[in-house]
């Protein structure tokens, strides 16, 4: 575990330029851009500042500030959205973190679901203790989301309706079928429903699974929604699916075309 030591005048001088330039992380690049240096400069400066605990590594590359509070480098991400954003852009935060930011759910997610267009060998890096998910999205579906404040940056989340739509699509991102369930409940009590807009969305996303899903949740939760249930029988496309891959289906839904558990026949929600 490293300890903070101190740092001598010129470092301080130069470390209080450079966190005044950077909005919560600090590259290599940046720094050397900064404090006018080469790159391999910055990264030996870096890398002293760390050692002495003065900021802690992210990735090689990429610093955060260590808290003056702080006894110890190895300190806990302040914010795992700042960090996605600077080691996956373009992305958005979606799924069940998205779902927790809008207050669709009660429920406490430890990992971090990010959306990009990269495509990261690792989907599920541990970061300084935090855990993400990587997920990758085609250019063509990158919408449906807004731009929120973290500090001095801003990192985009998924609006109300494409979080709804996006755990739709893989009931994974929401915590499985019974949770994304329970979520949209929460938006169609909600001020944010907007069912028109969900069409729209799920037409613009080209998913099929989704009007099933959607179509035999609202029946079974929400019959009232009359327009919104027929728009998905309109919409549905040929084959069978799961109401949640990763559950045991062993009912056919044939006006859906969905498979469900024989158990949910049963239920009444």
């Amino acid at each position: 575990m490293s300890k903070l030591t101190g740092i001598g005048k010129l470092s301080r001088e130069r470390l209080a330029e450079v966190l005044r330039a950077t909005k919560g992380t600090a590259s290599v690049t940046q720094v050397a851009d900064i404090l006018e240096i080469n790159n391999t400069e910055a990264a030996k400066i870096l890398s002293r500042w760390h050692e002495k605990g003065w900021v802690s590594r992210v990735k090689r590359g990429l610093y955060v500030p260590v808290p003056l509070e702080a006894s110890s480098v190895d300190v806990p991400l302040e914010d795992a959205w700042l960090i996605a954003e600077k080691l996956y852009a373009p992305c958005y935060i979606g799924g069940w973190s998205a779902a927790e930011y809008w207050d669709l759910t009660e429920q406490i997610f430890r990992t971090t679901i990010v959306m990009t267009r990269q495509v990261p060998r690792d989907r599920n890096p541990v970061i300084k203790g935090t855990r993400y998910l990587v997920c990758t999205v085609n250019e063509k579906k990158m919408f449906g989301f807004k731009s929120v404040w973290r500090g001095q940056v801003k990192v985009s989340v998924s609006d109300p309706t494409r979080t709804i739509l996006d755990m739709l699509a893989e009931p994974h991102l929401g915590g499985g079928i019974r949770s994304v369930q329970d979520m949209l409940l929460n938006y169609l009590r909600s001020d944010m429903k907007n069912l028109e807009l969900m069409i729209e969305y799920a037409d613009r996303l080209g998913n099929g699974a989704v009007f099933k899903r959607l179509g035999f949740l609202l029946e079974r939760n929400a019959p009232d929604e009359h327009d919104t249930i027929g728009k998905c029988t309109q919409l549905l496309t040929k084959g069978n699916t799961r109401i949640d891959p990763k559950l045991k289906a062993e009912r056919l839904v044939s006006r859906w075309r969905l498979w469900i558990p024989e158990n949910w026949l049963k239920e009444s929600v």
